[in-house]
């Protein structure tokens, strides 16, 4: 876990990894519950019989956002930043999908502060993160994420 005591240490650090996460796995059964969840019933993610021989994965995959969507989940696990009254998710810049996440791998988080700058009662912070899998070369997934942190009154 990366401790950030306060938004000026990031604003410090830009361009640079400030943390790892900790490996997250992809089970079938958390694939299954967001295609239930999205209404993505797409067979790439669901059919494991017809993934087997149709796929080049050999096996179901995840769907790109719910890759995407464990971002939370590695930040919070990565890193503690200052105490505030409420982070909130402003939205993505940009996002590509790049390698297929079988179920059953394993992913993680690398996160890079590429802006932050002060706003009305705290701060914006756009972070670059890289998710990568187990024993994969090719990133699953690049995105820029904007998070506004309000701090406490």
């Amino acid at each position: 876990m990366t401790e950030i005591p306060d938004f000026s240490v990031l604003q410090q650090r830009l361009g640079q990894e400030i943390a790892v996460s900790d490996w997250f796995e992809i089970p079938q059964d958390r694939i299954t519950q967001f295609a239930e969840t999205t209404e993505d019933h797409q067979w790439i993610h669901i059919d494991a019989a017809r993934a087997e021989v149709e796929s080049p994965y050999r096996t179901t995959i995840a769907h790109g956002f719910l890759t995407l969507s464990m971002v939370s989940a590695m930040l919070r696990n990565a890193i503690r930043l200052p105490r505030q009254r409420m982070g909130i998710n402003y939205g993505l810049n940009r996002v590509r999908f790049m390698g297929a996440v079988p179920s059953g791998s394993r992913i993680r988080g690398r996160f890079v502060p590429s802006e932050v700058k002060e706003i009305e009662g705290g701060y914006q912070v756009v972070w670059t993160i890289t998710i990568e899998r187990e024993g994969s070369e090719k990133p699953s997934c690049v995105a820029e994420w904007v998070l506004r942190y309000l701090m406490a009154a």
